[in-house]
């Protein structure tokens, strides 16, 4: 009997997985294979946190797999090479698999699908990471969005999608002794232990995207509007590492979600969702995006190229307490709170003049969420150089944003503990303390606590000359 593959990339779960749903209806054995891909095909290799991520998904989808009578093939290599041996090797006359829209990953699977049609295999795709294919919502004049609001009414009035089913059981086949490199074989934890803090934050299982998302349910939705934009607080789904790699879908999460009226919790909720599904909607319409501005204009905005500067911004040692305890909460947890996001986002951009990308990369390595659709949109909306982006001249106020957000201290004084002592009026701009209070809480400014890299007000003065030098070369 001819055996069917389905090939597993970002879609690591049984439910609500068309491809693996599909090749089971067919009724023929069925090889469940995973390959970690080092053919080159893109110039985003997963991130160290990302790997740390991936580990336990795959050690996850491999269990879950068994109980329904199957075994995860996990290989190492080139995509096209390693499905051509295992089509080789096991008569395999049909591949399925779920539909990636990274670029270079997308001109890829091209690639592979017409060859291996070519050869007489069958090859079936499907929509498991998305509530809509980037092309299905277009405007009434035809073209792609690049606004936010009406792609939110556009999708909306199409109607929320199904969940396609779950798999119970299926026909496995018997993997050859020498064929399974197992995940342990791939390297994806890290050498030196800097992901401890990983291990109290993260349950990275579908149990664990279950209980998540109960509790967020249970708990949080309601008050999701107000919740959300407070670091301290456990205030988000946190959702987002699940979605990426497939454990959830978000079928499964709307389908769970009960949409009350506008500016409620779940409404939010719910447009944050389709936030995500405008980035890919972006990402495929714009495949440059990760490179290159939406907004021409700025290919030719005059970053500055200051190494120290950058490395004091991703180690949390700018001297602005918000922002170096978003970046250390990056570091020590894989992730960061959304609003702390756009603060370091743009205190990168703005007071340092560092370019957008290079805060992309160091999130792409350090976020378990690490995803190139959400992660190209928001800095590129941070930078006010892409889709529906904030403009350039919004320049956050590291303070401000601090008083509002961790009116308390909370958030601040849990990732950046030498300032915990400091009274809270202070917490968010140190250098206004008196010597005596900076004494009584045992803080010595460039010593336990560095000064700031830069003043606020000057590095918003450069931020909007430059941003004006732009505006006249455009002109």
């Amino acid at each position: 009997m001819s055996v069917s593959v389905v090939w597993f990339r970002e879609d690591l779960r049984v439910s609500d997985q068309p491809a693996l749903l599909a090749a089971v209806q067919r009724g023929n054995p069925v090889i469940c294979l995973y390959i970690l891909d080092t053919g080159g095909a893109s110039d985003w290799s997963l991130g160290a946190a990302s790997k740390w991520w991936l580990h336990f998904a795959l050690l996850d989808l491999a269990e879950q797999l068994r109980e329904r009578g199957a075994s995860l093939l996990i290989r190492k290599g080139d995509s096209e090479r390693i499905l051509n041996e295992v089509i080789d090797n096991y008569e395999v006359d049909a591949v399925f698999l779920n539909r990636r829209y990274e670029p270079a990953i997308a001109r890829r699977d091209a690639v592979i699908k017409a060859a291996l049609v070519a050869r007489g295999v069958s090859v079936e795709s499907f929509n498991s990471a998305l509530l809509f294919e980037p092309w299905e919502i277009r405007s009434k004049t035809g073209t792609a969005y690049k606004v936010y609001t009406p792609f939110f009414k556009m999708a909306l009035s199409k109607g929320l999608p199904e969940v396609k089913g779950s798999v119970r059981r299926m026909s496995g086949v018997r993997l050859k002794a020498d064929a399974n490199e197992g995940v342990e074989a791939l390297g994806l934890l890290p050498m030196v232990p800097w992901d401890e803090g990983f291990y109290e934050e993260w349950n990275p299982t579908r149990n664990g995207a279950e209980i998540e998302l109960g509790c967020f349910l249970e708990k949080t939705v309601s008050g999701y509007a107000r919740t959300r934009d407070i670091p301290s607080l456990k205030g988000t789904s946190r959702m987002s590492p699940y979605l990426h790699f497939g454990q959830i879908g978000p079928r499964e999460i709307v389908n769970r979600l009960s949409v009350g009226g506008e500016g409620s919790g779940e409404h939010v909720y719910l447009k944050e969702l389709l936030w995500r599904e405008f980035a890919y909607h972006v990402l495929f319409h714009f495949p440059d995006t990760p490179q290159k501005p939406l907004q021409k204009r700025f290919e030719a905005f005059a970053w500055r190229g200051d190494e120290m500067d950058l490395d004091a911004w991703k180690r949390g040692k700018t001297g602005y307490p918000i922002v170096d305890a978003g970046m250390r909460e990056l570091w020590a947890t894989g992730w960061m709170h959304n609003r702390v996001r756009m603060i370091v986002g743009s205190f990168l951009v703005k007071h340092l003049l560092l370019p957008w990308n290079q805060g992309a990369r160091w999130f792409w390595e350090c976020l378990v969420d690490a995803d190139l659709a959400s992660n190209t949109l928001g800095w590129q909306w941070i930078g006010g150089c892409g889709a529906d982006a904030a403009p350039y001249f919004r320049i956050f106020n590291p303070m401000i944003q601090g008083a509002k957000f961790d009116p308390d201290g909370d958030y601040v004084r849990k990732w950046v503990p030498e300032l915990k002592a400091l009274p809270t009026k202070h917490l968010h701009a140190p250098w206004e303390a008196t010597d005596s209070e900076l004494s009584a809480a045992g803080i010595e400014l460039g010593a336990d606590y560095p000064h700031r890299i830069i003043e606020h007000k000057a590095g918003r003065d450069r931020a909007l000359a430059t941003f004006r030098c732009l505006k006249e070369h455009a002109g």
